[in-house]
């Protein structure tokens, strides 16, 4: 498993039980025994891929975990619906219960990250029996709310979501794909290498103008090298309708957890664990605080220095918190479960 070489990695393509096609990595420990070694499912966010866990798969099945990574729901290899309805976290909760069942795993330690978090997150409101416990990075646990909130009264409240109502605009999924390059610059910028202000993509407006504007470089500077780079300009390449969907189902979304009456506070019993980097500005105190009161087995990691993209800037650190998190988990049930 070269985290430089995707092809290295055990790839799998399977039809699942409703009819939609999942591709994802499927890691196994040596002798693997599923009454011994705990699976990890891992959803990546946006814009990534079963990619993003590169670096985590290997010395993570090295501790005796067998690691999922699927390309999510209009991802790389799997199935890309046009329709945004498809991709509400209510089915998106039934796809990744129905791989696990093709999996044979019932129960599993779920990982999220940024879009990935919020689907985690869901997925122990909508499928509460399928998980062991439940990690989230860099995006925090949001409650369902019985309001209402448009995505335009969102992005007046909090102006550095602006860019997704351009995410929501139908018309991105055209204009991205002619810019991919400079789309993928922006999204995993180094901003360590650059001040520049007129870059930040992240005010109503400003994404549209910057990737339309001939000044902007294609190379900008991001924490990948050449190689992960060029994997990702080649796999979003596929296309970023599916992608972008994702933006355009918050009322959809409020409309099923409000029909299901989804509870907000996670289960009891749930281990939980929350991480994130000081440098990154969707994890604001706020919003972290705010979920304290949901959650009863609360505990959380902050990464000094680190900004979103922590499996790849921190990639060490969370590795190895993760790992340790989950030793110290099962070594701390009465009958051990694994040894991680």
């Amino acid at each position: 498993m070269d985290p430089l070489k995707p092809e290295s990695f055990n790839h799998r393509t399977e039809a699942l039980s409703n009819g939609r096609t999942y591709h994802f990595v499927d890691q196994l420990p040596v002798d693997y025994d599923p009454k011994r070694h705990p699976t990890i499912l891992c959803v990546h966010g946006f814009p990534d891929l079963w990619y993003g866990w590169r670096y985590q798969i290997g010395p993570w099945v090295r501790r005796g975990c067998r690691v999922v990574a699927p390309d999510m729901l209009g991802y790389g290899g799997s199935s890309k619906p046009t329709d945004a309805q498809e991709y509400t976290s209510k089915k998106l909760c039934a796809d990744l219960a129905a791989l696990l069942d093709v999996l044979g795993v019932r129960r599993a330690i779920v990982i999220g990250h940024d879009w990935g978090s919020y689907i985690a997150g869901r997925f122990a409101l909508w499928q509460p029996d399928r998980l062991l416990a439940l990690i989230m990075l860099s995006v925090p646990y949001t409650p369902p709310s019985r309001e209402y909130l448009p995505l335009t009264e969102v992005a007046k409240r909090a102006p550095n979501l602006g860019y997704q109502l351009y995410f929501n605009d139908q018309k991105s999924s055209h204009q991205i794909p002619s810019h991919l390059e400079k789309f993928v610059g922006l999204m995993f910028a180094d901003v360590s290498q650059y001040t520049d202000k007129w870059l930040d993509f992240t005010p109503k407006g400003a994404l549209e103008k910057i990737l339309a504007d001939p000044k902007t470089p294609t190379g900008l500077p991001t924490i990948l090298n050449d190689t992960e780079r060029a994997y990702y300009v080649q796999e979003l390449g596929r296309g970023m309708h599916g992608p972008l969907n994702y933006y355009r189902t918050t009322q959809y979304r409020h409309e099923e957890e409000l029909a299901a009456r989804v509870p907000a506070v996670l289960s009891a019993d749930l281990p939980y664990l929350f991480l994130w980097g000081t440098h990154d500005p969707t994890a604001t105190p706020f919003v972290i605080n705010k979920a304290l009161k949901f959650i009863e087995k609360y505990q959380d990691i902050a990464i000094e220095g680190r900004g979103h993209w922590l499996m790849v800037e921190a990639k060490d650190e969370i590795t190895k918190h993760i790992a340790d998190w989950l030793e110290h988990l099962t070594c701390s049930y009465p009958r051990k479960v694994s040894k991680l």
